[in-house]
């Protein structure tokens, strides 16, 4: 019997853009796009204004964008939160059953993490859509192995 980690590994560590299909490339694209209109959006709001503001307190070498802000970054880490509030503050970005918002959780992440490469390593678009499908797909087997997400249905 295989563990729930061991299963993530063996399926992470053996993919690579070249078994992205053509399908699968077009569903990306389509949630990414999507998934950026949302936090556009909500880059707006009350809430993300607030988180940005809070992440003003950290500094570090590297940075990346916050969505809406071109004159403002934050450290990868911090950005990627403020741009996943923005995502979710709309609450309109893409959502699996039993609940849950695969893209809105990884892309921010992706983004702000592949910003703060050096210069000389900056990943290729291919790259970045290989990423977004690893993370998507750690999402899904996350709730495929969770216990209390196949409740979630139950409890509404």
């Amino acid at each position: 019997s295989q563990t729930v980690t061991g299963n993530f590994a063996k399926v992470i560590h053996g993919l690579n853009a070249n078994q992205l299909t053509d399908q699968v490339i077009q569903r990306s694209k389509r949630m990414i796009l999507d998934t950026l209109g949302v936090g556009l959006l909500g880059a707006s709001t009350e809430v993300c204004h607030k988180v940005a503001q809070y992440g003003k307190i950290y500094s570090s070498d590297l940075s990346s964008t916050i969505w809406g802000h071109l004159d403002f970054r934050l450290p990868p880490l911090y950005a990627a939160f403020v741009n996943g509030v923005a995502v979710h503050s709309m609450d309109f970005d893409d959502t699996w059953h039993p609940a849950t918002h695969p893209s809105g959780a990884v892309l921010p992440a992706v983004i702000a993490l592949s910003e703060a490469f050096p210069q000389k390593k900056k990943i290729s678009g291919l790259d970045l859509l290989l990423a977004f499908n690893v993370g998507i797909e750690v999402q899904g087997r996350l709730l495929h192995f969770s216990r209390e997400a196949r409740n979630i249905p139950k409890r509404y």
